[in-house]
């Protein structure tokens, strides 16, 4: 069996930057990936539910891959979403990020079908077995419905093609079950304060976090997602987790990612708009983001251009 390389740290889902006109704007990927490199997230997940991949074409979902690949750096590994609506459209996605550059895969189960777990655990062991790159499951029942129990997980991921595994239920004995397992796959949850999953992972000897948090402050995630090995990352992680919470409520306070990518135009980042049928935040809504930005301090770390309140409110 190959050695699996242990993934550790912020691994942020990206948003996907549009053009006014609503195409890709693979500058502004270009520039949201050196603003990440810059400030320690350790790995980018491209075409997430964070990257509106579910309302990609797939010959834009093509594009993106062939293209961002390009952009990557030894210093921080690019994976890709490349679940499709059924296992071969799965397979074919991932084969195809491998031969244009993908460093990784990342799967859900097949949204919307509402699967039996049986038959995703099988579903993720056949596209393991069509490819050698690197894959991760992202177990995220409030998106598919299907939820893996951790003897399934524990199983698909004795497969030397698994990597990564991202959590996103409430479940800390999950969690601890496949920590406890030691499948050399790196455990990491999602940063939503409402599961609750952050400090348990991360005290439990997890690896990192799966965040969408980081595209707006990547260096704070960077800091919670270190893996503990002394007090002094656990006392790292206390400070910045506190200080971090009214903003990761807010950026889970719509849908993903709406929050997100409203308050990144918002600063002036290059995002674009939702695409429809979702529709940025508007009034109040958006000026309390703007609001929880300023208090942190953020706007004056990153060099955020904040629109006067009035006129976000307004």
């Amino acid at each position: 069996m190959k050695t699996k390389t242990l993934m550790t740290g912020s691994f942020v889902a990206l948003i996907t930057p549009f053009n006014k006109d609503g195409t890709v704007d693979f500058a502004a990927f270009k520039e949201l990936l050196t603003f990440h490199e810059n400030n320690g997230t350790s790995a980018i997940l491209i075409m997430g539910s964070t990257g509106e991949s579910s309302m990609l074409s797939q010959d834009e979902k093509n594009r993106i891959i062939v293209e961002v690949a390009k952009m990557k750096t030894a210093r921080m590994p690019i994976f890709f979403g490349c679940t499709g609506n059924n296992t071969s459209q799965t397979i074919a996605n991932v084969r195809f990020a491998k031969d244009n550059g993908a460093d990784g895969a990342i799967l859900a189960a097949p949204a919307y079908i509402c699967a039996p777990e049986a038959d995703i655990e099988s579903f993720f062991l056949e596209v393991a077995d069509a490819t050698d790159l690197p894959l991760g499951i992202y177990n995220n029942p409030p998106r598919v419905k299907s939820d893996l129990h951790w003897d399934q997980l524990i199983r698909i991921f004795q497969h030397p093609n698994y990597v990564v595994h991202k959590e996103s239920t409430g479940r800390v004995g999950q969690v601890a079950q496949v920590l406890a397992a030691k499948t050399g796959v790196a455990v990491m949850c999602c940063d939503s304060p409402n599961l609750g999953l952050v400090v348990p992972t991360m005290s439990l000897g997890g690896h990192g976090t799966a965040n969408m948090t980081g595209n707006l402050a990547p260096a704070e995630l960077a800091t919670i997602s270190k893996p503990w090995t002394s007090y002094a990352e656990a006392e790292g992680f206390r400070n910045a987790y506190l200080g971090l919470l009214p903003l990761l409520h807010y950026t889970y306070s719509a849908i993903n990612p709406v929050a997100v990518k409203s308050l990144m135009k918002a600063l002036g980042m290059p995002s674009g708009d939702l695409r429809k049928p979702l529709t940025g935040l508007e009034g109040e809504a958006l000026a309390k983001g703007i609001r929880v930005i300023q208090e942190l301090g953020l706007d004056k770390k990153y060099g955020y251009r904040i629109k006067p309140l009035s006129a976000v409110a307004a």
